[in-house]
């Protein structure tokens, strides 16, 4: 089979994946029905493709942490080489080529609004083919927090409430020790990752790191996504997509982005534009009909801007370099 191919079971453990990055391919074989050995199969032939990978996140909220959405435009000759150099940093996500190869965006993180928020724009790469920077800070995310829906459509209710991990009790806020950022680095590359190499990376006992692990996710100061290109699942239009909204009608706005199928993630930002989406629709007309009639229909909205997704860099988790 086609490695860049996804059929039912593949769709189906994706969904499984996002429902519980860590779920044991045992666990996830008695609710699909399968054996773990088929389901080992399928997700070592598809993380070897490059197709799918879990990787697991940090929470900026929990951890007091700010994002900030940058956008740069630049000569098309520059564009590769500095999105390729910011997604190289540990401390950016989803680094993505927009507009022909002329605009550049991608999510940025600081430890704090001050301080290192006042620099962030001067850790950027230094170029004169960089025409203009903005930076806006991300107030809260709007939708796509439980992942994009068309990735999220194989399972049934049932299914998904059996691969739910437990709720585990409130804990405390997380003090971050050093430790704990090679645990966040190494799950960054493969959220899977057995407990004898995250042991490695840490230097715990994989006794310590199971329950680190347990600890920072029910404090919700880490969380596991899947990285897959919405094109395995048939959808070849993407675009970034930046609202002005009035302020009146933001709440409005941003609760009927979050029940629309074609948002993979959307969040409520500073600047002029205060919302920005990313789309994934089947094809160009479909991108038309949802701008056209779904965004169109939204009170509120005084303008719309678009910008198709040329090629993603970097997403959620380290990039794995050659």
């Amino acid at each position: 089979m086609d490695p860049l191919t996804l059929d039912d079971l593949d769709r189906k453990l994706a969904h499984a994946l996002q429902v519980d990055g860590r779920a044991p391919f045992s666990r996830i074989a008695a609710v699909l029905g399968t054996s773990d050995r088929t389901l080992a199969r399928r997700y070592g032939r598809l993380r070897e493709a490059g197709a799918l990978r879990v990787v697991g996140v940090p929470d900026a909220a929990t951890l007091g942490h700010v994002d900030w959405l940058v956008r740069m435009r630049c000569t098309p000759d520059a564009a590769v080489p500095v999105a390729t150099a910011l997604a190289r940093r540990a401390d950016t996500s989803w680094v993505q080529l927009l507009s022909g190869g002329t605009e550049i965006t991608c999510i940025t993180r600081t430890r704090a609004q001050t301080a290192d928020g006042d620099l962030l724009l001067q850790k950027l790469p230094r170029t004169s083919r960089v025409t203009t920077v903005a930076a806006h800070c991300i107030l809260r995310a709007v939708a796509g927090t439980s992942g994009w829906p068309g990735r999220t459509a194989a399972l049934d209710p049932d299914q998904i409430a059996a691969l739910a991990p437990e709720q585990a009790a409130p804990t405390p806020p997380v003090a971050l020790t050093a430790a704990d950022n090679q645990l966040f680095a190494a799950l960054a590359k493969d959220g899977r990752a057995g407990y004898p190499a995250l042991s490695k990376a840490t230097g715990w006992s994989e006794t310590t790191v199971r329950r680190r692990i347990a600890h920072l996710t029910a404090a919700n100061a880490l969380y596991f996504d899947v990285e897959i290109e919405p094109v395995l699942f048939g959808y070849t239009a993407e675009a970034s997509l930046w609202l002005t909204v009035a302020p009146a009608a933001l709440s409005t706005v941003t609760a009927a982005l979050a029940t629309h199928p074609q948002i993979g993630f959307a969040a409520a930002t500073t600047g002029p534009s205060n919302v920005v989406a990313s789309v994934i629709c089947e094809n160009l007309d479909a991108l038309y009909d949802y701008l056209a009639n779904s965004i169109g229909a939204l009170d509120g909205v005084t303008r719309a801007e678009t910008a198709p997704v040329v090629r993603r860099i970097k997403g959620p988790g380290t990039v794995l370099l050659p």
